[in-house]
């Protein structure tokens, strides 16, 4: 076996790249190690192009549970399943970092599969991966206009860290993630605590540094094993000067309909009908819908970039026409709708119990996720028919970036001890969804009644250049999306950055590009959440009369068995008499439950059952409680909930009673006071005030009854009274 290695240093660790250890008949594959988390990555391409009208590249991040020492926690199925929501992030980090750099011209399937094979617990599988990736492009055969090298970066006590490990990343203040080439960033992902836009921008710059150090090693790698890359011919399926002479008749039809609201609604539709009498011969409609794309995109960025006008007539700052409303429907506990130009979404909250959070099982850890945003787009919201059902990747992404945004604004679980769930339903859209999300789902929380910190605004910035001339746009519809050269998303509150997402379709963007875009991006979170706050100025302080109703309280540790009993018996039968949902995490040393339930009646019960059955009764203490059984020699009487003593007869009344029966009956209603808890926790009572108690030498002879005692009870010694067995 011939491996070739090279290594370098990332945040004090060493990155080391190995190249001719396994997978052979791959195009190339890389072996990389940090730490002790070491990720597979493999790229191969197909023999032969396909029919398909876009570059069909695949991106899959398998994490097994293996390369973390554990099984499956199912029962039943213990091979790994379909990819978690946190490895569809992963693929997709690496997807849009490398997708740019492919030529436009390659036909033919390309796959990359990372896998990883060990991961520890302090160093994550992404990074690596995604070095990784660019390694193995760059040395391969495959078209590629790489390297490419990634870094995330940490802010801890107001310094920049490269790659920080899962505990650093607990208290960084940002969690930014960045993809570039030695000439420019490509493509930045982020969540943050409200970073500035200064912070941000120092923070890309120092990514920047750690990549191009990076990129050296990747060089290095090809310098000693690349391959020399397959060459491909650009078909032109149409001929260049039929194409030019279609492209003539038609641009000033396009220029004359371009700069006016809804100026490419039906635009490539209907130019092609007008064509398709004249050309029907030699071009198809999808041909002619080709070539009328390309003079839209032309006309489009020729109009933007010179003369600072956009396809709908607005100026380059201008944001399209807000508008928003909370409490769309009566039941769901917080709902709101948001709408930017032709853009609307509706986001609705569900509170729950904690117990309702989603338990994430992951290589190295198993936890509980709070707060859980999700977000769906079906075919409808742009006018199309298509599959509906299961979630896409682009989906998940959007969902997870709205999610990241709100995640630093939600009040601690301590303060606000409920799992929240939003759901953000794209009515109809043309242009930033995702962005629409955030502000939909700022405004569902606050009608909620959840108290978060401050509201968040999102907004997608997006560029045109021409390679001397660079103008950015603020919130960009969907066809300036479509053909101009980045959408930049910015999300935040008034006071800083909450989540960053940037891809782009040329090689690079400066860092004098990305200072404009941060700047307009906070002018447009502004003017953005005026109108939010117009809907709904402050998060609502009651939430709704629908929505479960917590109570949080402490009990000591040694107590929580009791509460939960054999098998779980208490705790279930408290739940199922009360209708209640009742948890108890003891993560913090002490025992801390929490008590969820519709009805105030039922939570109340459930509350005093509770503190009942822990509570130690302390001699003098009253009560009002019920006889649960009645004997000859006594009664005993349920004071607190799930609590029971033994009020003795000489204690039921200052008259002498031969028989407890003749005085009271399963059921009564009894005010007694605590006399006194023995050694063993066995509680005596007395329904006679504590200071008229006769001294026991005062009291009348007992009758001594014989033979055995009913109800399994012993003379209680010189106590006086009787003691059940133990």
């Amino acid at each position: 076996m011939n491996v070739t290695k090279v290594t370098t240093q990332v945040g004090g660790k060493d990155l080391v790249l190995e190249y001719g250890k396994f997978s052979e008949q791959a195009n190339a594959a890389v072996l990389v190690t940090y730490g002790e988390t070491v990720v597979h990555v493999t790229t191969v391409m197909a023999h032969s192009d396909t029919m398909l009208p876009y570059f069909p590249l695949s991106v899959d991040f398998a994490e097994k549970l293996y390369a973390g020492g554990k099984i499956k926690g199912s029962r039943w199925v213990k091979r790994d399943g379909r990819p978690s929501d946190e490895a569809i992030l992963k693929s997709r980090i690496i997807d849009r970092s490398i997708r740019p750099l492919f030529p436009s011209y390659l036909h033919r399937d390309v796959q990359v599969i990372a896998t990883v094979l060990s991961a520890d617990v302090d160093n994550d599988g992404d990074m690596p991966a995604l070095v990784a990736t660019s390694a193995a492009l760059s040395i391969s055969d495959i078209p590629w206009d790489g390297p490419i090298a990634a870094v995330r970066v940490g802010m801890i006590d107001g310094k920049f860290v490269a790659n920080p490990t899962y505990a650093e990343r607990e208290t960084s203040k940002l969690d930014l993630i960045v993809s570039g080439s030695k000439a420019a960033i490509v493509m930045v992902e982020a969540g943050a605590k409200e970073v500035t836009e200064a912070e941000t921008l120092e923070a890309l710059k120092f990514a920047h540094e750690e990549i191009k150090k990076i990129i050296a090693t990747i060089e290095e790698l090809v310098s000693k094993v690349g391959k020399k890359k397959q060459e491909f011919v650009e078909v032109e399926t149409i001929p260049a000067e039929l194409k030019a002479e279609v492209a003539k008749k038609i641009r000033g039809d396009v220029e004359a309909r371009m700069g006016h609201p809804g100026a490419e609604d039906g635009l490539i539709e209907e130019v092609v009908a007008s064509l398709k009498e004249t050309y029907a011969e030699k071009l198809d409609s999808h041909q002619l819908g080709d070539i009328v794309h390309e003079v839209l995109a032309e006309v489009a960025r020729d109009l933007t970039i010179h003369k600072e006008t956009r396809v709908d007539g607005r100026k380059l700052t201008e944001i399209r026409p807000l508008e928003a409303m909370v409490d769309l429907f009566p039941r769901p506990h917080g709902s709101a709708m948001f709408k930017r130009g032709e853009t609307q979404v509706v986001s609705i909250t569900t509170l729950g119990s904690p117990s309702l959070g989603q338990i994430l099982e992951t290589m190295t850890d198993e936890h509980v996720k709070r707060y859980m945003h999700f977000y769906n787009m079906p075919p409808y919201a742009s006018g199309e028919t298509g599959r509906f059902g299961a979630p896409g990747r682009r989906e998940i992404g959007h969902g997870a970036l709205a999610e990241r945004a709100l995640v630093p604004v939600l009040p601690p679980e301590s303060e606000f001890p409920y799992a929240i769930q939003v759901v953000s339903e794209v009515m109809s859209s043309n242009g930033s969804t995702s962005q629409a999300s955030i502000c939909g789902s700022t405004m569902s929380l606050m009608a909620a009644g959840v108290p978060i910190k401050k509201p968040v605004a999102g907004i997608a910035m997006g560029l045109m250049t021409d390679g001397e001339k660079s103008v950015v746009l603020t919130d960009i519809a969907g066809v300036e999306d479509h053909v101009g050269d980045m959408d930049f998303k910015v999300a935040g509150t008034k006071d800083g950055i909450t989540a960053l997402q940037m891809d782009i379709k040329v090689s690079g963007i400066s860092f004098e590009v990305l200072e404009k875009a941060l700047a307009q991006a906070k002018d447009a979170r502004f003017q953005i959440m005026e109108v939010m706050l117009k809907a709904i100025p402050e998060p609502r302080k009651t939430l709704s009369k629908y929505a479960p109703k917590i109570v949080q309280f402490e009990i000591p540790n040694d107590k929580i068995g009791e509460v939960i009993g054999p098998g779980g018996k208490n705790i279930r039968l408290i739940m199922s008499e009360t209708g209640t949902q009742v948890d108890i995490d003891d993560a913090t040393g002490v025992g801390v439950v929490t008590v969820t339930g519709t009805a105030n009646d039922g939570l109340d019960k459930a509350v005093n059952w509770i503190k009942g059955m822990v509570h130690v009764p302390v001699a003098g203490e009253e009560y009002d409680g019920h006889v649960t059984r009645v004997e000859s020699y006594g009664c005993f009487v349920e004071f607190t909930a799930g609590k029971q003593g033994l009020v003795h007869v000489s204690r039921m009344s200052t008259e002498y009673v031969q028989d407890a029966s003749a005085l009271v009956k399963v059921g009564d209603a009894v005010h007694v006071w605590v006399k006194g808890v023995d050694d063993q926790g066995r509680v005596d009572l007395s329904m006679i005030p504590l200071d008229q108690l006769k001294p026991e030498a005062e009291r009348p002879p007992r009758r001594d009854f014989g033979g055995p005692r009913r109800g399994g009870f012993s003379r209680g010694g010189d106590r006086g009274g009787f003691r059940p067995r133990r």
